[in-house]
């Protein structure tokens, strides 16, 4: 267990809570006193996704995809339960649990603290959020769990096609709104950019690599000097992310709070029923883990981008949604920590999807 945990990240991985905090702190001071850098990356951005984060985040996520090959996939369509455990947390339970958890608190238990105008707007934003499961991340917490890379492609990829039926009926029950319009450009264009480029990419290199160097080379030379990109990136992308929300933290400390509580209290319940059924099941802990990571985690952009063409750049929903950005990557790291520290309650783990 502890030969484990200390391979491949190293340093890095031992002492990821403080960098992480590090990196959001640097990132508030950028956002307050060197503003001009997110102004200018800001600019950079298409159908509400930004492409410098973009393009970390495919950093991240290319050496998952080194790992993924294309009979491992075909494998892993035969293995239907951890695909049930993600589309039922993910569509029949997490929506509903989101918007429960939403409304007590910032309805009911925080009534004296927000006005009601604003805490509908609250409760919308967190909906949004429910209702969009995670795309690109979850490679993320897939590879800091030592998940199936081929099982968790095909679990993101199943979750999507889910989401172009099911995401606006879902939004349009919880909040009574009937003008939802799905912005397919920021879906189809995330699905390209954390999907189709780094998996052809890893599909290529990987293919290029052991044909010319062999197999053994690949796995234990080549596939060894991207042990480290993975955490990087996290760490940089943490410090964009909260330079474009140095504001937001700084003039609504109290409310950010008050949002983070049920989104937090929400994506701990979340992993609990998909890794608590998974451990049920009796599924390995590399299919279990990404299963229960994208449950717990959500496709932010898309609802950023829906939050502001339905309620305005300024309403409460789309600062609800800022939110759950913020406190995604420091929750899930803790629910990454939980994940690597009950491995052996699973079963041993299958490296291809039998």
């Amino acid at each position: 267990m502890k030969e484990n945990n200390s391979k491949g990240l190293g340093f890095f991985e031992t002492y990821l809570t403080v960098w992480v905090a590090l990196c959001i702190v640097i990132g508030v001071f950028i956002g307050q006193y060197l503003p001009i850098i997110p102004q200018i990356l800001s600019k950079f951005e298409y159908y509400q996704v930004s492409i410098p984060v973009a393009i970390l985040i495919w950093f991240m996520i290319y050496p998952m995809m080194l790992k993924v090959d294309f009979d491992s996939i075909v494998k892993a369509l035969k293995m239907p339960k951890g695909l049930t455990v993600t589309c039922v947390t993910n569509w029949l339970i997490k929506p509903f649990t989101m918007y429960f958890f939403a409304y007590l608190f910032l309805r009911i238990i925080f009534r004296p603290l927000i006005p009601e105008d604003l805490a509908i707007q609250y409760v919308a934003g967190a909906v949004l959020l429910g209702a969009a499961p995670c795309t690109a991340m979850v490679f993320v917490w897939s590879h800091l769990t030592k998940g199936n890379p081929a099982y968790t492609l095909v679990q993101v990829a199943v979750n999507d096609l889910i989401l172009l039926v099911l995401f606006a009926p879902i939004v349009i029950l919880l909040l009574g709104v009937s003008n939802i319009v799905v912005p397919y450009e920021t879906l189809v264009l995330s699905v390209v950019l954390f999907i189709v480029i780094p998996l052809v990419a890893g599909y290529l290199s990987r293919k290029y690599v052991i044909n010319n160097k062999g197999e053994e080379y690949f796995n234990n030379v080549f596939l060894r000097k991207f042990d480290n990109i993975t955490i990087i990136g996290l760490l940089l992308t943490l410090i964009l992310l909260f330079s474009f929300q140095g504001d937001v933290i700084i003039n609504n400390p109290l409310h950010i709070l008050l949002i983070a509580i049920p989104l937090i209290i929400q994506t701990f319940f979340i992993f609990i029923i998909a890794y608590g059924w998974a451990k049920a099941w009796k599924l390995p802990h590399n299919i279990a883990s990404p299963a229960a990571m994208i449950g717990a985690s959500n496709f932010f952009e898309l609802a950023v981008a829906v939050a502001i063409s339905l309620f305005g750049i300024e309403s409460g929903a789309a600062l609800a949604t800022v939110v759950g950005v913020l406190v995604e990557v420091p929750v899930m790291l803790a629910l990454v920590r939980i994940a690597n520290r009950t491995r052996h309650w699973f079963p041993k783990e299958v490296n291809i999807v039998e």
